[in-house]
């Protein structure tokens, strides 16, 4: 029997997400948990794998269209199956897909006689050839990016992508206007001074360079949705701050030792060892491991770690779950995957779902300690600095030490003060004797 693929919901605030690109055509083969699409969500843009087996009947939306969640997107079926497209979807099929009840093509197989290749199911389109839903221009995420960033009309841009998509290489060849530079102004000669006068010299001419241009800018769907989301954060959830300081110098001389026994691509970072921390810390502190739902606190039975990551465009937040039973090497490998993906814009639904507390860690562009906006539902944020040299007073002493800030926000409907401390301060055993971390 044939099955329905929806738009799924990737997000509790996601009400619709853009088809970018079909990565399994019409006619081809499909198994369960192969990625089937790419979806445009607010926050990233997400492979989404296929929840059926089988052969992909029918594309029911064309790429670069905006779809709402739910709505059905494809039709995956049995080699060979035919399908009543009218009675399966009823009328939410359009009137062209409607009229079609072929059987599914088979899928491509290698002919064992005459060692040839079936040619490819040809993808039936639900637009007319050459047209795009709604007048939309079809373009790659990045292509957008780069679009805006540089102030090109996409609609004059052609696309040499699958359906007339524009792609990162058509931006990079648009012809773009150049300023003409202003030629320079001639050298003053200076006029005959009457005699017994010394000659005065002109006054050297200055190069002034062209004015730069103001640009406005249309925020893209990530600045709009962190913008939407941090606003409502502040407005609805009462922050208060703590602050303390560690000291890491047992931190970093173990981190030196464990990646002298690794090769370069599994050497560990300094956020891997905050994570495991953090999360051993949680078990103690379920109050700061929860969400607020209505006026009953849930405290959460995983304790899923999330790590703000920078990406083009904006912030998002990938998920280390279960980070408590994860040695150190384990969250290294997992956030480093995860942090690739949100960086090509390939990120997975499981990747970005699921925090229970979050980890915002600028310690890497020398910062000394900062305060960070909670990621609703969550009841907590930590915001980590950098580890310095600084000088500390050690038995009345004046010495270097390495020392970190670390910056936690609490929503005050769920904890207060004096917990937010006690959870400073538990972390204090796992940042200054580390190899608790290791057990």
């Amino acid at each position: 029997m044939a099955d329905i693929v929806i738009m799924p919901k990737l997000g509790f605030d996601m009400a619709e997400g853009t088809l970018v690109r079909w990565v399994v055509q019409e006619g081809e083969p499909v198994s369960k948990g192969a990625v089937l699409a790419e979806i445009e969500t607010d926050k990233a843009t997400v492979e989404v794998e296929s929840g059926f087996g089988g052969v992909v009947a029918r594309h029911l939306v064309p790429e670069g269209e905006v779809v709402p969640v739910n709505k059905p997107i494809a039709v995956i079926a049995a080699s060979g199956e035919r399908i009543d497209y009218q009675s399966l979807l009823g009328e939410a099929l359009t009137e062209k897909a409607a009229k079609k009840g072929a059987a599914v093509a088979e899928p491509k197989v290698e002919q064992e006689d005459k060692g040839e290749v079936s040619a490819p199911a040809k993808p039936v389109q639900l637009e007319d050839e050459g047209s795009q839903p709604s007048g939309r221009v079809i373009a790659s995420p990045l292509a957008r990016r780069m679009a805006e960033e540089q102030g090109i009309e996409l609609k004059n841009v052609m696309g040499t992508g699958p359906g007339g998509r524009i792609t990162k290489k058509d931006i990079e060849k648009y012809p773009k206007a150049g300023i003409a530079a202003k030629p320079a102004p001639a050298a003053l000669v200076p006029s005959e001074a009457p005699a017994g006068e010394k000659e005065r010299l002109p006054a050297p001419a200055l190069s002034i360079e062209p004015a730069r241009e103001t640009q406005t800018i249309q925020l893209n769907r990530l600045r709009a949705a962190i913008g939407r989301r941090m606003t409502e954060a502040k407005q609805q959830v009462p922050h208060f701050y703590v602050t303390h300081e560690y000291d890491m110098a047992s931190v970093m001389e173990l981190r030196q030792q464990v990646n002298a026994l690794l090769p370069e691509e599994q050497k560990t970072s300094v956020n891997d060892f905050i994570i495991r921390a953090v999360a051993l810390t949680l078990i103690e502190f379920p109050n700061l491991n929860a969400s607020l739902s209505g006026d009953q606190i849930v405290r959460h039975g995983q304790i899923n770690v999330g790590v703000a990551v920078a990406v083009e465009g904006g912030l998002l937040t990938v998920v280390c779950k279960d980070a408590d039973r994860k040695p150190v090497r384990i969250i290294s490998s997992e956030v480093k995957a995860m942090v690739s993906r949100a960086r090509e814009g390939k990120v997975r639904s499981d990747d970005i779902e699921g925090s229970t507390f979050s980890v915002s860690n600028l310690g890497m562009y020398d910062v000394e300690h900062f305060i960070a906006i909670i990621n609703p539902p969550e009841a907590a944020i930590l915001a980590i600095g950098s580890a310095r040299e600084v000088p500390v007073v050690k038995n009345g002493q004046i010495t270097v030490g390495m020392r970190m800030k670390a910056t936690i926000s609490v929503d005050h409907r769920v904890s207060d003060g004096a917990e937010a401390a006690r959870f400073l301060h538990a972390l204090t055993q796992y940042l200054e004797e580390p190899m608790r971390l290791m057990i």
